[in-house]
């Protein structure tokens, strides 16, 4: 959005706060863009999600729960008999183009629910979530990554586990108890892959493997896993703990939403104490103290927000912001400042970009700012 973009958009938003009514043709997407650039204006998009924040994502999500149709799926056909449906594949996670983006829909409702439980929206969130959450189709869910190991591999299973994190936080222990066969059979694929496993991923997207490490290693100390923990420090140390002199020049990619790079800080900062970390990050980020760490500091732009694999440029936006403050929150003085100043950029930017009215990035877009808000997975950062 350029300037008179947001002039304009800011008279619509004026009208409608002062009780006019919207067009006829205004979308629901265009009226809950109107609404984040509102807040945004008003500096409202901080680390802390508000309520009417929490509403809009919510309606991302519980439009695709169900929406079976566009899909990508991720199946390797063996046979005739292997061609299905997603939904008959999957009967839990068939919505949101995709099976991850499908589990983490159901995370984004899962914590909004959670965050807010007072909120307009809960009982239509809960009346959703307790169909999907019924043991025997998680049963058949479980079943299906059992007979095909590699499915989602790590990418999917990652997310399934912040989704297990969050089920078992809540004081219901229904849906936790009901999910727990796919955390099993997750947790016993990646025992399986991980020591063979020889070097690491590094990508821009799903195959990265450093998100995945992190947010299992988090898994596994919420669940107080101690045998999976110990493999997943063993793992990121060895591929991680001697890299040196990041090659930040070479981020990003056309169609990342990750920067691999800033995942490995982002990782490392969970398995090193601080001050192990803050000389680690000397060696692999030397510059970032001056402020010099390529283009890792200026926000992505994307030339067409409903191509699907341009528009992952609007999820590095959110990604970076999250990791730099997970990465910022153990550390103090100039590089602090540096991620600190990046990171609302790139948050400011990413927000901008998620209700295109394009399903490319409205399917997943408002899990990534979720994650961002509300600050998961890290100590929060002080700005």
């Amino acid at each position: 959005m350029g300037a008179e973009d947001i002039r304009v958009a800011a008279e619509v938003v004026v009208e409608v706060e002062a009780g006019s009514v919207l067009p006829a043709a205004l979308s629901l997407h265009l009226e809950m863009k109107l609404i984040l650039l509102f807040l945004l204006m008003l500096g409202s998009l901080s680390a802390k999600m508000t309520e009417v924040q929490a509403a809009q994502f919510v309606k991302l999500a519980l439009a695709g729960l169900d929406k079976e149709f566009p899909n990508k799926p991720g199946h390797i056909f063996r046979s005739a008999e292997d061609v299905q449906s997603p939904k008959l594949a999957t009967p839990v996670f068939y919505g949101h183009f995709d099976w991850h983006s499908s589990v983490h829909g159901h995370w984004t409702l899962v914590r909004l629910l959670r965050l807010f439980p007072s909120a307009p929206w809960g009982a239509e969130v809960r009346s959703a979530l307790d169909k999907k959450f019924v043991p025997e189709l998680m049963r058949e869910e479980a079943a299906y990554l059992k007979k095909n190991p590699s499915f989602e591999r790590m990418y999917g299973w990652a997310w399934a586990l912040r989704l297990g994190i969050e089920v078992r936080s809540l004081s219901d222990q229904k849906w936790a108890e009901a999910f727990q066969p796919v955390e099993e059979v997750i947790v016993a694929n990646a025992k399986s892959y991980l020591p063979k496993l020889t070097w690491p991923i590094r990508c821009g997207f799903h195959p990265e493997s450093a998100f995945a490490l992190g947010q299992m290693l988090d898994w596994a100390r919420a669940t107080k896993d101690a045998d999976f923990e110990a493999l997943l420090l063993k793992k990121a140390r060895g591929f991680y703990l001697q890299d040196k002199d990041y090659p930040v020049a070479y981020e990003p990619s056309g169609n990342d939403f990750f920067s691999a790079g800033l995942n490995e800080a982002d990782l490392m900062r969970r398995v090193l104490a601080n001050d192990e970390f803050s000389v680690w990050l000397d060696g692999f980020f030397p510059d970032l103290a001056e402020g010099k760490l390529g283009n890792l500091l200026t926000p992505a732009q994307v030339s067409d927000l409903s191509d699907g694999h341009l528009v992952h440029l609007a999820g590095l936006n959110l990604t970076r912001a999250w990791t730099m403050r997970g990465v910022a929150g153990g550390l103090a003085g100039a590089r602090k400042d540096v991620l600190l100043k990046a990171a609302q950029a790139h948050e400011d930017l990413g927000l901008s970009q998620i209700f295109s009215g394009s399903y490319a990035g409205e399917h997943w877009l408002g899990s990534f700012a979720t994650y961002l808000l509300t600050e998961v997975g890290q100590v929060p950062a002080k700005k």
